[in-house]
C-alpha cells in the first residue's frame, strides 16, 4: 500500500486550469478589440522594459565595485 500520495500543484487542480482557461479568453479579447490600443503602447513597453533588466542582469555583482574576474595589483602586494 502506497502512502506517498502528493496534493497536486495549484496549477494542475480544476482551479488553476480554470484560471489558465480565463486568462487565455481575456487575452484573446484584449487582443481581438484592442489590438491598436496594445500595439501602440508597445515600443513604451520596451523602453520600460529597460530598467528592469538592468536590476535584473546586475543582481550577480558583487558590491565591492570590483568584477570577480579582476584582481587588483595592491590586493596581491605585487607592483603595478
Amino acid at each position: 500500500m502506497d502512502h506517498n500520495h502528493q496534493v497536486p500543484r495549484f496549477w494542475r487542480s480544476r482551479a488553476g486550469i480554470a484560471w489558465i482557461v480565463l486568462a487565455g479568453v481575456a487575452g484573446w479579447f484584449l487582443w481581438a478589440e484592442h489590438r491598436a490600443h496594445l500595439l501602440g503602447a508597445l515600443p513604451y513597453l520596451i523602453i520600460l522594459a529597460c530598467p528592469l533588466m538592468h536590476l535584473f542582469m546586475h543582481r550577480g555583482h558583487h558590491q565591492g565595485g570590483q568584477h570577480s574576474g579582476h584582481h587588483d595589483s595592491r590586493d596581491q602586494g605585487g607592483k603595478p
